[in-house]
């Protein structure tokens, strides 16, 4: 009962839930994406480039989160093009172009003063801060994510599952593969507050992996992921109250052992032999 007493006595862990409630919508949409088409180590890729935007955005003194975007949408295009067009060189160039915008965030933000704190914000989230810009930021993220699936569903759906047939349908694969990447890149940006750069694609891709063994509809796929986003976020900020353990680990934590038990009981089922 302590942490629902805490819920009703700190505005802090109310806007905690609801920032884990609300980016758990935008997760799991692109997620779902991310899991189908198999593309984890080009989020990945994006994720940790975007400390690159955040440095060179605390060395000139205006918002990280602008930084953190801006670099998002540039190395979305960058690493979308290196995967389009230098596919033997693909796992190379995107280790390299990973490296650097990590590399390049350090070298900016060993030159700000004040940078140590901020910069483990950034890496191990900081879900206990969230104020009411950043609740607004994540719905308005959630809103835009939501807005452009529903428009090219049929074309991200297409691109996903088999790029020669999209092709041969008329749709321009390359325009929409980049944007879908952007998508990625903005939901990573959403979810730095709550788990940081280093856990970010452990919670984009698990609640999306768990309901592909169980459901194999794109939608179901996808609401499945949002509810299973909505559960470790609020279980693992519970877990964390409790045992006063870090909340953005903790909730990866749990997202971690559910996907392994998962993944072993469908492995025990298959195994089963029917009666």
């Amino acid at each position: 009962m302590e942490f629902f007493n805490a819920l009703s006595e700190y505005s802090f862990m109310r806007y905690a839930l609801v920032a884990g409630l609300l980016s758990s919508i935008a997760c799991g949409i692109v997620g779902t994406f991310v899991v189908v088409k198999r593309i984890s180590y080009l989020a990945g890729g994006i994720a940790h480039s975007i400390i690159g935007g955040v440095g060179f955005a605390y060395f000139l003194e205006f918002s990280p989160v602008i930084g953190a975007l801006g670099a998002a949408v540039a190395f979305s295009l960058l690493l979308g093009f290196v995967s389009l067009r230098l596919k033997e060189y693909e796992d190379t160039v995107i280790s390299a172009l990973w490296s650097l915008g990590m590399a390049v965030g350090i070298l900016f933000l060993s030159k700000t003063p004040g940078y140590n704190m901020d910069l483990m914000h950034f890496l191990f989230g900081s879900i206990l801060v969230i104020g009411d810009s950043d609740l607004m930021l994540i719905l308005g993220l959630d809103v835009l994510v939501i807005a452009v699936v529903l428009l090219f569903y049929k074309q991200f759906m297409a691109v996903s599952f088999d790029e020669e047939f999209a092709r041969l349908r008329g749709v321009n694969v390359e325009r929409f593969y980049l944007l879908f990447l952007m998508l990625v890149g903005l939901t990573v940006v959403l979810f730095i507050k709550i788990v940081g750069v280093i856990l970010v694609i452990a919670l984009l891709t698990l609640p999306a992996a768990i309901a592909g063994h169980y459901v194999r509809s794109m939608n179901k796929m996808m609401m499945m992921a949002v509810l299973c986003g909505m559960v470790f976020t609020s279980s693992g900020l519970y877990a964390s109250y409790t045992y006063d353990f870090p909340s953005g680990a903790m909730i990866v934590v749990v997202a971690g052992v559910t996907y392994l038990l998962s993944l072993a009981g469908c492995a025990v089922m298959r195994r089963t032999p029917l009666r």
